[in-house]
Order: C-alpha cells, then sequence, then structure tokens
C-alpha cells in the first residue's frame, strides 16, 4: 500500500472514531437527562429538572469539540489526499487547517447540533415550567 493511502486510512480511522464519539455522547446525554427526569418526577422536585440542564448543556459542548476536531481532520484528510507519495511524512497537524477552521463555537451551534441538543434543552426548560405550573412555586 502508497503512503497515501496509508495515511489517508490513519485519518479515516480518527474521523470515525470522532463521529463514534459524538454518537455516544448523545446517547449519555438523552439517558442521563431521562434518569434525572425520572427523579424530579418520583419526588416531585422541579430542581431535579433543571439539574438536568447542566449535563445537557455539557454534553452539548463535549459534542461541538468532537465535531470541530472531526471537521479538522477532514481538512487534512483533504490536504493529504492531494500529495505524492514521497510528501508523505504522516503528520497529523498542518497548519493550514487554521485557515479554513471556524472553530470550537461554529461546531457547537452546527445545525445538526443546535437541532439535537437545543430541542433537549428546550424540552428541559418545557418539562420545567409544566412542573412549575402542576406543582406551584
Amino acid at each position: 500500500m502508497d503512503s497515501v493511502h496509508k495515511h489517508l486510512e490513519f485519518l479515516q480511522v480518527t474521523i470515525t472514531r470522532m463521529g463514534s464519539n459524538s454518537f455516544l455522547l448523545k446517547g449519555w446525554s438523552v439517558t442521563l437527562v431521562a434518569t434525572l427526569f425520572a427523579l424530579s418526577f418520583e419526588n416531585s422536585n422541579q430542581l431535579s429538572t433543571l439539574l438536568a440542564l447542566v449535563p445537557a448543556i455539557m454534553f452539548w459542548g463535549l459534542d461541538g469539540y468532537f465535531l470541530w476536531q472531526e471537521r479538522r481532520f477532514r481538512i487534512v484528510y483533504d490536504i493529504v489526499r492531494k500529495k505524492r507519495n514521497e510528501e508523505i511524512d504522516y503528520s497529523m497537524h498542518y497548519p493550514e487547517i487554521e485557515e479554513h477552521d471556524k472553530g470550537w463555537l461554529a461546531s457547537v451551534f452546527s445545525k445538526t447540533l443546535f437541532a439535537f441538543h437545543g430541542f433537549l434543552v428546550l424540552t428541559i426548560l418545557t418539562v420545567y415550567l409544566i412542573e412549575r405550573c402542576t406543582y406551584g412555586a
């Protein structure tokens, strides 16, 4: 196997791992929020519902980090695929990334993450308001 293909394979494994991490974070986020909801309903404790915001927002930020890294490695992938065999040094860092990098915050508020995690946060706030109206302040 030539050097370009081997380097691309290394990069693809890293990109796949970032995607897998993102998927696992979404699962953990939903599971943890659902667990906190169950506890809040069982104890009629509105604070437990609001407490669900903490992991939801933390997982949102972490998910954004993995998406940001995945995007950066996709840029590296694109750079490496254009190289010749002799130019391959198996580096994972290229200064050219910086000119295309939109940053972590742009990843956090990407359409897909905003839709998923934003909906989760909105659900938490809605449940909190329903509990507040049902059980009182």
